[in-house]
């Protein structure tokens, strides 16, 4: 499968709350204050030559400079040169693997589920609850916080990003996930459920209704990247392998 689609996507996605800058052969994405996360270094989009271990040291001593955290991702079969330069500059470091899957344009992924699945508006008093049940998800455990949304408002106004919302039938904020379209190509993002509402369907239904939301919105190519052991649910939806994306965890500087 041609990757061209899904690199131009990775370059794009963070420059709507980003500025970047250009070291050696990575871009650096910086957010904008106020955006609510952190970015992290790519490969130059549409760059011709190998990654060395000294271009690894040199993003990430920029990165310390500007202290932010160490953290750049990568698709291994677009810069196969990056994952032996990163083990070379940072032989402790812990690099996630993740499959990259695509959904067949043609795939049909019904909403089934016990719950309710809401495409939420910029205006949504639940966007902070959607962030704090992902955080609950993904830090395994039901404590659902009610957490700041950031630029969050602003994107889903003007496209740039889908949330959706899993709400129990009490109506709870169980759990969600996000998208964020660039013409016709999304990256479906942060699907959790909190612990105690595992195991239901809660996930599977959450990337259908991601899906369905971006596809009402003109996306045509709908992919993600899993964790190994979650490849199986997205294969059951449609979804095929295509790549790796690879992520060395954030880590503070330590200079």
């Amino acid at each position: 499968m041609d990757l061209t689609p899904i690199e131009t996507y990775y370059d794009a996605v963070p420059r709507v709350s980003a500025t970047t800058e250009d070291v050696g052969p990575f871009t650096l994405f910086l957010a904008v204050e106020g955006t609510g996360w952190d970015y992290y270094a790519r490969p130059r989009l549409g760059l011709g030559s190998a990654i060395t271990a000294a271009d690894v040291h040199v993003v990430l001593a920029r990165q310390t400079e500007l202290g932010k955290p160490h953290a750049i991702e990568w698709v291994d079969q677009v810069t196969p040169s990056l994952l032996p330069a990163v083990r070379s500059a940072l032989p402790e470091a812990l690099i996630e693997e993740c499959p990259v899957l695509v959904l067949p344009v043609d795939a049909e992924v019904p909403i089934t589920g016990p719950g309710r699945y809401v495409d939420l508006a910029s205006d949504s008093p639940d966007l902070g609850w959607v962030s704090g049940a992902q955080d609950a998800a993904f830090g395994d455990h039901d404590d659902v916080l009610d957490k700041p949304v950031g630029s969050r408002r602003e994107l889903i106004a003007d496209g740039s990003l889908v949330v959706v919302a899993a709400y129990d039938e009490a109506g709870r904020v169980i759990g969600g996930g996000s998208a964020s379209p660039r013409g016709e190509t999304a990256e479906l993002m942060g699907i959790g459920v909190v612990r105690s509402a595992r195991q239901q369907g809660h996930g599977t239904a959450i990337t259908a209704a991601l899906v369905e939301a971006v596809r009402r919105r003109g996306v045509t190519r709908a992919f993600l990247s899993a964790s190994p052991d979650g490849v199986g649910v997205y294969e059951s939806l449609g979804f095929e392998r295509v790549a790796t994306a690879c992520i060395l965890e954030p880590a503070e500087p330590s200079g």
